[in-house]
């Protein structure tokens, strides 16, 4: 009886601290919109909402990575519309997940085990020579260095063993799938909106300020959706479009055709874009797909259908009267004028580093460097290409490095579900992830798709998932 007295008391008190704690903010907010002060009666309003957020995220680490892939999807879109560094949203949920996996130590084991291996291990390593890039003797802005390092290397650190110790079940795969596949139908409503409707007031404002140079063409507007631009659009629908094609072709029962449903409208998406170097995606990913399955009439007949949409682009001018067809066939013309000034930047690059195997040092190059360090040579010349970029700013060792860890984890990969997997479930997704993760590599030559939300998260998480399915499969024996 007394027991239940001061349970009951304590749980008086409690709301009574809620009720004044709420009762301070909504008439904080008041008193604000009362004096004109707007900014600040929003930002008193969503305290309430931010510490929810972080109660829940302590409370269980896969919350965190819930909103994590969340706030990777929407947040630059979202920044359109909201001022303010939504982009760090992203850091400030990894930071808060990893105390939270921290904090679960002292309740349940953690099996940080799990993180102990070769994926951590390259991860480690690509994010040291960040590192030492803040020793770099060409760096121009070390704040630029913060701001940069965070898509090239630091995301994937902390991603890749975050996987491993507290989202590393089937069944999380699953749901990673499944929200992926919902916000891709997302994606695709919105950039039809765009394209039927048109863009709505922010949107026209973000066209008028920023986006107008690259998005508003003679044929017509390129859509960009909720994302960043139309070539990070393009890239991750594409990234889409092939890697829930292969789930389709590798799944059974209703749920295939969800997949079906959401790879052609990705594909739709990817069209609708006009971002020309969005076409690798399918190419690269689909011509893996066909070595990977190890199916002589997969290999035959996946070859020959890459041949024939290439011959249809490359060598009739069928549907010429649709824009985005006709410039999705520019992307195949040697000759166009834009492909030929990037050839040229890139000889302005080569001469320039020749000297430099370390680069110009991080943030030197792209958006951040003419934030940055304007004026300087790295800032002004476009590097149109992730890879590219990496070059410019970490140089030809930098590059090097990248790239070997990037084909290490496509061969360890594919080795794995060539010669290794007896599973047709992990067979089937893995072959989906990973001819995914090729094509956006591939489309990564003309554009920063690689290192934009979404895509970096979502192949980190990807690659994690392959490194597990081997755990699995071990495990179910």
């Amino acid at each position: 009886m007394e027991e239940n007295k001061r349970r009951n008391n304590s749980l008086d008190i409690t709301q009574v601290t809620i009720i004044v704690f709420l009762s301070v903010i909504v008439g904080s907010a008041i008193f604000l919109f009362a004096k004109q002060q707007i900014p600040l009666a929003f930002l008193i309003l969503i305290i309430p909402f931010v510490l929810i957020v972080i109660i829940w995220v302590l409370y269980n680490p896969k919350n965190g990575i819930v909103l994590i892939f969340i706030a990777n999807y929407f947040a630059m879109g979202i920044a359109r519309y909201l001022p303010g560094p939504l982009g760090l949203s992203v850091d400030g949920l990894l930071v808060l997940t990893w105390l939270s996996v921290i904090f679960r130590q002292f309740n349940h084991k953690v099996k940080w085990i799990k993180a102990k291996n070769l994926l951590t291990l390259v991860a480690l390593i690509w994010y040291g020579y960040a590192l030492f890039q803040l020793i770099n003797p060409q760096v121009v802005s070390r704040a630029a260095w913060f701001y940069a390092m965070r898509g090239v290397s630091l995301y994937m650190l902390l991603m890749i063993p975050l996987v491993f110790v507290a989202f590393n079940k089937k069944e999380d795969l699953d749901k990673m799938l499944k929200w992926w596949a919902w916000f891709t139908l997302a994606g695709v409503a919105k950039g039809l909106m765009q394209q039927v409707i048109g863009p709505d007031p922010w949107e026209n404002h973000w066209l008028a300020t920023v986006g107008g140079k690259t998005h508003l063409l003679p044929g017509g507007l390129r859509i960009f959706s909720f994302f960043t631009d139309a070539a990070t659009y393009g890239g991750s629908m594409g990234f889409s479009g092939v890697t829930f094609g292969i789930l389709f072709l590798h799944t059974k029962g209703r749920k295939r055709y969800f997949w079906l449903i959401t790879s052609l409208a990705a594909f739709i998406g990817m069209l609708i874009s006009g971002t020309r170097g969005a076409i690798a995606v399918p190419f690269a990913g689909m011509g893996l797909y066909s070595i990977l399955s190890k199916k002589f009439k997969i290999v035959i007949g996946g070859f020959i259908f890459i041949f024939a949409i290439y011959g249809f682009l490359k060598f009739t001018t069928i549907g010429n009267s649709v824009y985005e067809i006709r410039r999705f066939r520019t992307g195949l013309d040697p000759n166009n004028p834009s492909l030929q000034v990037r050839f040229d930047n890139q000889q302005k690059l080569k001469h320039y580093l020749a000297d430099k195997p370390f680069g110009g040092g991080l943030g030197s190059a792209g958006n951040w460097g003419l934030r940055f360090s304007p004026g300087t040579f790295l800032a002004e010349t476009p590097t149109d290409s992730w890879y590219v970029q990496i070059w410019a700013e970490q140089g030809i060792i930098g590059l090097t490095l990248h790239l070997f860890i990037l084909f290490f984890i496509l061969a360890y990969s594919s080795y794995y579900i060539m010669f290794i997997s007896k599973n047709e479930d992990y067979k089937g997704k893995a072959m989906a992830l990973l001819s995914g993760m090729f094509g956006i590599m591939a489309a990564s030559y003309g554009s920063g798709a690689l290192g934009q939300m979404p895509n970096g998260i979502i192949i980190y998480m990807s690659m994690s998932f392959i490194f597990l399915m081997k755990e699995w499969e071990k495990e179910s024996i």
